[in-house]
């Protein structure tokens, strides 16, 4: 067994990763080792005599690459959460590596033979739903990564996925890099004016962290960024801060413009290859959503609905803001801060009345509480796993009823240089079956939520509240997977169907139980007054239409570029101005939002960013039933619990939520929520 702490079989509990021994120069090594061992593994499949059955061929090859994937997945996980020139050095090397390891399995003519044999038996071999899955999700994963394609495609075909495993780490390389060479560093307390305490307090540990002493700092970073949008009073600094923020990573050094188009045309030039018009109709072909029609149909279908709504809000905003503040001109840079003090002024509360009740330890120990009284299981805080950053906090889950195991947590909150910015959940190893048993999962949410100062410990807004719970129902979606084999685990489901689980738990967010039960002020113990909740919920459905709005511009956006002919493209900005003309309510004054747009460029997000849209009228759908039958309705949560989060995606997810809800999911039930239909 190699030495290397990456490929051992770690000797912590749940057997999670040793970051207290794993160094940079570890990465590439395991990765490389890794590789030849499942190679080894793979030839074994594929030379064995025996007739290929489901056991000796599609188990075998679930198998294959455990160690492989062991590695890559600290690396990349440590690529995103902790960043550096080292890591992403790294990126350029180990992309290749793993992309051509990848197109070798996918497009070997042995394996596939197999695997085909088995597939063409598959109605007489008594398999079970999650069997059945697995060996069609794998036929159709070899068809559709070209092993029906002759040489010359093939070849072409492994070209594209090297390139491609390149461009998009430097894409968020940029992304970050552009980001963190902004900053606006303050010396007259005067231009923090409007700002509330906790904003300059983090302005000014920020500064003193960066040897700026005795000034503020304010970056990119959302904690950071946000509540200076959202309170400075300086005009001419929000215009400053905002054209940076929407600027990233074009017209710098780390422009990404060449980027953007390098991909696109990668990706069409993929589909074609592979039979598919465009990368879109490639994707969606594995969506629920199925194809670029639908979901065109289905931004259009809800345009109609948001944008006269979103044409009210500017409206709205407009008039407030002139006749309060004598504002002619409203720009973009002012709808944050004018959104806030109309909002102040219908619901008599600021977003910041909130942060002294939401200290995160509490927040946090809320939101486990909550996931205990919905699905029966507990966080217990351990001291037994090492973690890659002294922020880093680590959970062991157990089932309440009979202590039974249920997986690792770790949590990373605060932003760092070097760290990706948004939050995400992750994985360092999905539930099911690992080194000959089942195993319990290895789960991270990651986030960057305002950091403790000097003075006051992380006191978060209502946003980082609500960004918390949709992490956190990503994690539970991974931790409470029932299956058998991992690839079909936790959130390995249909892209628009992930964010379900995630999407549903920010409506808890909102009501007075679940507030109640761990809001409370930092200083004094107070709980978090009845009025204040009052105020939020009735202000639920403020400037909903913008915000609509703005989501399908970004999905609009998204299908434009995966729907067009690139070799058409010239200028990044020329063609998102064309892209986003129906849903922008504004001309565009700075740089393109399409040189950041990472969910799409690198992330998973490719054609999928309408699921977000897609998932919320799952959610709200789901929502209706819990506020139906209770919050915390036992039979309701079981059958929740039993029919999505176990299943993974052992079946379609239509059949299981089907089988959740007892019929499809109402494509209105969003919009009633939204206060845009009457109920």
């Amino acid at each position: 067994m190699s030495d290397n702490p990456l490929l051992q079989k770690s000797t912590l509990p749940n057997q999670a990763p040793h970051f207290d021994l794993v160094k940079t120069e570890h990465y590439l090594p395991a990765i490389e080792e890794g590789i030849e061992q499942a190679r080894a593994n793979i030839d074994a499949i594929k030379n064995n005599d025996d007739a290929p059955t489901f056991e000796n061929t599609l188990v075998a090859l679930e198998s294959a690459s455990e160690n492989l994937g062991q590695a890559a997945g600290v690396f990349y996980n440590m690529l995103s959460s902790m960043g550096g020139d080292d890591l992403h050095e790294l990126a350029t090397q180990i992309g290749p590596i793993n992309a051509k390891f990848s197109s070798d399995v996918s497009l070997d003519e042995k394996l596939f033979a197999r695997i085909k044999a088995i597939y063409e038996q598959r109605d007489d071999l008594d398999l079970t739903a999650e069997q059945y899955t697995l060996l069609d999700d794998s036929y159709r994963g070899f068809v559709r990564s070209g092993a029906l394609l002759d040489d010359k495609k093939k070849e072409r075909l492994r070209e594209i996925s090297q390139e491609l495993s390149t461009l998009t780490p430097a894409f968020m390389q940029n992304t970050v890099k552009s980001a963190e060479a902004f900053e606006l560093i303050i010396e007259d307390k005067a231009d923090l004016a409007g700002l509330p305490d906790s904003a300059i307090d983090a302005a000014a540990h920020a500064a003193k962290e960066k040897s700026y002493d005795g000034k503020w700092l304010v970056t990119l970073d959302y904690p950071s960024f946000g509540p200076f949008m959202q309170y400075a009073d300086s005009r001419e600094l929000r215009e400053k801060i905002w054209r940076a923020f929407t600027s990233r990573a074009w017209n710098d050094e780390f422009d990404n413009s060449e980027n953007v188009k390098s991909i696109v045309s990668l990706r069409k030039e993929r589909a074609n290859l592979l039979g598919y018009d465009t990368h879109a109709h490639y994707v969606l072909e594995e969506r629920m959503a199925k194809s670029p029609d639908t979901v065109m149909g289905f931004l259009d279908k809800m345009k109609i609905v948001y944008k006269p709504a979103a044409q009210k809000d500017l409206a709205q905003l407009t008039a407030f803001s002139k006749e309060e503040h004598g504002v002619d001109d409203l720009q973009p840079w002012d709808v944050g801060y004018h959104s806030e003090k109309l909002k102040q002024k219908l619901f008599e509360f600021t977003s910041e009345d909130f942060r002294p009740y939401y200290k995160l330890d509490k927040v946090l120990g809320g939101c486990f509480n909550h996931f205990t009284k919905l699905f029966g299981i507990k966080f217990v805080e351990s001291d037994k796993y090492p973690t890659w950053h002294e922020d880093v906090k680590t959970f062991d889950v157990f089932n309440e009823s009979d202590n039974s195991f249920v997986g690792t947590l770790y949590g990373d909150f605060h932003p760092r240089t070097g760290k990706n910015q948004g939050a995400w959940m992750t994985s360092f190893r999905d539930q099911g079956f690992f080194r000959g048993q089942i195993e319990r999962p290895v789960i991270a949410i990651v986030c960057n939520f305002t950091k403790p100062t000097e003075d006051r410990p992380s006191l978060l807004t209502h946003g980082e509240v609500t960004t918390l719970f949709h992490e956190m129902g990503h994690a539970v979606h991974g931790l409470l997977s029932d299956v058998t084999y991992r690839s079909l685990s936790g959130t390995s489901v249909l892209w628009d169907f992930v964010e379900l689980p995630s999407q549903l738990q920010e409506n808890w967010c909102y009501e007075k139980e679940m507030l109640d039960s761990f809001a409370e002020h930092y200083e004094t113990g107070e709980k978090i007054p009845a009025d204040l909740i009052d105020k939020l919920r009735s202000s639920m459905h403020f400037m909903v239409g913008w915000a609509g709005l703005r989501q399908m511009g970004l999905a609009s956006l998204d299908m434009a570029w995966h729907t067009a002919d690139p070799s058409t493209i010239d200028d990044v900005a020329t063609f998102e101005d064309e892209a986003l003309k129906d849903t922008a309510l504004f001309p565009r004054l700075s740089g393109p939002s399409s040189t950041s747009f990472g969910h799409i460029f690198a992330g998973g997000y490719s054609a999928g960013y309408y699921s977000y849209k897609w998932a919320e009228v799952l959610d709200a759908d789901t929502f209706e039933l819990f506020l139906e039958k209770g919050l915390y309705d036992q039979a309701t949560a079981q059958s929740y619990k039993d029919n999505i989060l176990t299943r993974g995606g052992s079946e379609k997810p239509d059949l299981l939520y089907k089988r959740f809800r007892g019929r499809d999911a109402d494509p209105d039930a969003l919009l009633r929520r939204e206060g845009l239909l009457k109920k």
